[in-house]
């Protein structure tokens, strides 16, 4: 178990109170989840030497494909990558479009020393290393022309990192964020910075700066994050993770923008392997890999990532990486070292009253009120949990065996659907598939 900060368990029992994942900190909890865990780890390897490559976590509802990829990243900051988690939205991501996706994944970029929004922080790391390099050569950081030397450097090495691929954009924005850093000129240095990471709303005086028109484009910006990635690499990072949460979300979109977001996840996935250190991690339903709504219809993607499964056996390294449903027995394993974590000021009565019993008991009530479906429960079950904690600590009369009782409440689309059978999506069953095209 990883030993937390006070400041660390807080946010864990905060984040579970709203129903949420917590973003830290829940490798302390994570529980039967060792092998697919060991998978996740084998792709951090890979591109920790230098391979591109795309994982799909494939889970239903409740299987934890969040918790998994939000500890993906937590190991892969670990190792020395820097991570971006950006969730597929109907209305904040137009995943059909790159620029869009590329605006999230650099708002979203962290490090260990930046948690968000990272990109300037890399860029400071990556000239210092360049200007380390030269003064260990011999060069004089006091000679009036070190800066020229500097540049000179930073111009060859992007160059060479990406195979002359960068856009000339890319370069000139990097030049002159350097430029505007030497004359002190802060401002305009992080306007470029926020320009390089996707932004629409930089003063024209920044793009005049840097003799740049317009903003980064859909079809350029998969070159671009190209750029960053060599630049994440040379700051001295091992590589860049991204997740893409909550693909099924394309499902629910309008036909031509489904399918445009289909197509740019094929894209992604065929382009992959072109970027050495670079791991793509995307979590989704059955539903979304196996329906002709979804990856199934548009078959070029689905040939390249499809599931196979023998029986009940499935190979981890296989493109999709099947995460299980909850069961009971990982329920009560979660419950106690979550009671085990909680800050309180009497520990024999929070064990004596939310015991192993009281455990069982909190188990069987919330999956009863589920239809007896144990992997639907756990956001509702870990934050009836955590209301538990919260009322023994609080209230020394409390009895959780005597008072408490499940009523389902707050309910997901997902909870819903197995309470009363409603559909997730609405789908046109004489829909034609997927056309394959190049959408950036």
């Amino acid at each position: 178990m990883s030993t937390l900060t006070n400041k660390g368990v807080e946010h864990v029992f905060e984040s579970l109170r709203k129903g949420l994942v917590p973003e830290r900190g829940i490798d302390a909890f994570a529980v039967g989840i060792e092998k697919q865990r060991g998978e996740l780890h084998r792709q951090l390897d890979l591109a920790n030497n230098s391979e591109g490559t795309i994982k799909f976590l494939r889970g239903g509802y409740g299987c934890g494909k969040t918790f998994m990829a939000r500890l993906a990243l937590l190991d892969a900051r670990a190792r020395g990558f820097a991570t971006s988690f950006v969730v597929v939205s109907d209305n904040d991501l137009r995943f059909h479009r790159f620029d869009d996706v590329y605006r999230k994944v650099l708002t979203e970029l962290g490090t260990a020393s930046a948690p968000r929004g990272a990109l300037g922080d890399i860029l400071d790391r990556w000239i210092g290393r360049v200007e380390e390099s030269l003064i260990a050569a011999g060069e004089d950081d006091s000679d009036p022309a070190f800066d020229a030397k500097v540049r000179k450097r930073l111009d060859e090495d992007l160059a060479a990192m990406t195979g002359g691929q960068a856009p000339q954009d890319f370069v000139r924005v990097i030049q002159t964020i350097f430029d505007l850093k030497q004359r002190g000129d802060v401002a305009e240095a992080g306007a470029l910075t926020s320009w390089l990471c996707g932004s629409g709303n930089v003063a024209a005086s920044a793009k005049k700066a840097a003799g740049i028109k317009g903003d980064i484009g859909s079809r350029d910006a998969l070159d671009y994050l190209r750029g960053v990635l060599e630049i994440v690499k040379a700051a001295g990072y091992s590589g860049l993770v991204i997740v893409i949460d909550e693909a099924e979300t394309i499902l629910r979109m309008r036909s031509d923008s489904r399918h445009k977001s289909l197509n740019g996840i094929r894209q992604i996935a065929d382009a992959a392997g072109s970027y050495p250190g670079i791991l793509w991690i995307f979590t989704g339903t059955p539903e979304f890999f196996d329906s002709r709504h979804g990856v199934a219809g548009l078959a070029p993607l689905h040939d390249r990532i499809r599931f196979l499964k023998q029986g009940r056996f499935a190979s981890m390294r296989q493109a999709q990486l099947e995460l299980v449903p909850f069961d009971a027995d990982r329920l009560r394993s979660v419950a106690l070292r979550l009671r085990e974590l909680f800050p309180t000021s009497d520990r024999g009565r929070l064990d004596q009253k939310i015991s192993t019993a009281f455990v069982e008991q909190l188990v069987t009530e919330v999956t009863m009120g589920f239809k007896g479906d144990v992997g639907v429960v756990p956001r509702q079950f870990l934050r009836e949990f955590v209301t538990q904690l919260d009322l023994v600590e609080e209230h020394v009369d409390y009895e959780p065996m005597t008072e408490y009782g499940f009523s389902a409440k707050e309910l997901s689309p997902e909870e819903q659907h197995v309470l009363t059978g409603a559909p997730l999506v609405d789908f046109d069953e004489h829909e034609q598939l997927v056309p394959a095209e190049d959408v950036w």
